[in-house]
């Protein structure tokens, strides 16, 4: 398989995982809100939305990982920095989102719905980005998420291995 055919799967795995994550949220509120208000006061259903914009937002994190870290394997990069990388590529589908949604809108100002929008798929970027980090490791070792021993010492890509300042303990 070629190596672009490869990094295009990658990218709908990463997009169907984070879809799958989002898809849950969304039912989690559409739960919350019929359990509160007995309507749930959409036109698109919150899980059908959500799932959505999860999946578009795993592809443009796939994108950007791709981008900056493509010669990385997983256990090369370490979860704060992944995680970052998540939170940037949340962040810039949210200008995406909110500069369609403005072309579309009548009165809906870009910078106030950014300033919302924003920092909301940053943070649902980064919580995405570390699980599926974690995830990943998870299957190429074949261990436990819980297992924490091996997150001490990150190895670069030439090889090095430095360590974590906490010990990789939170």
């Amino acid at each position: 398989m070629s190596k672009w055919m490869r990094r295009m799967r990658g990218a709908v795995g990463m997009g169907l995982a984070w879809g799958a994550a989002w898809f849950s949220a969304g039912m989690i509120i559409l739960l919350g809100l019929l359990l509160t208000t007995g309507s749930t006061g959409a036109d698109v259903p919150y899980p059908l939305g959500f799932g959505a914009l999860g999946f578009i937002a795993g592809v443009t994190f796939s994108g950007i990982l791709g981008l900056v870290e493509g010669r990385r394997r997983f256990h090369q990069m370490s979860l704060p920095r992944f995680a970052g990388w998540g939170a940037v590529g949340g962040l810039l589908f949210s200008a995406l989102f909110v500069s369609t949604v403005a072309l579309t809108a009548e009165g809906m100002g870009f910078l106030s719905n950014l300033v919302f929008l924003g920092p909301l798929f940053a943070a649902a970027g980064a919580g995405s980005a570390a699980g599926s980090l974690a995830l990943a490791r998870k299957a190429e070792d074949g261990g436990s998420l819980t297992d924490w021993d091996d997150l001490g010492e990150v190895e670069e890509a030439d090889g090095e291995t430095r360590g974590l300042p906490s010990g990789g303990r939170g």
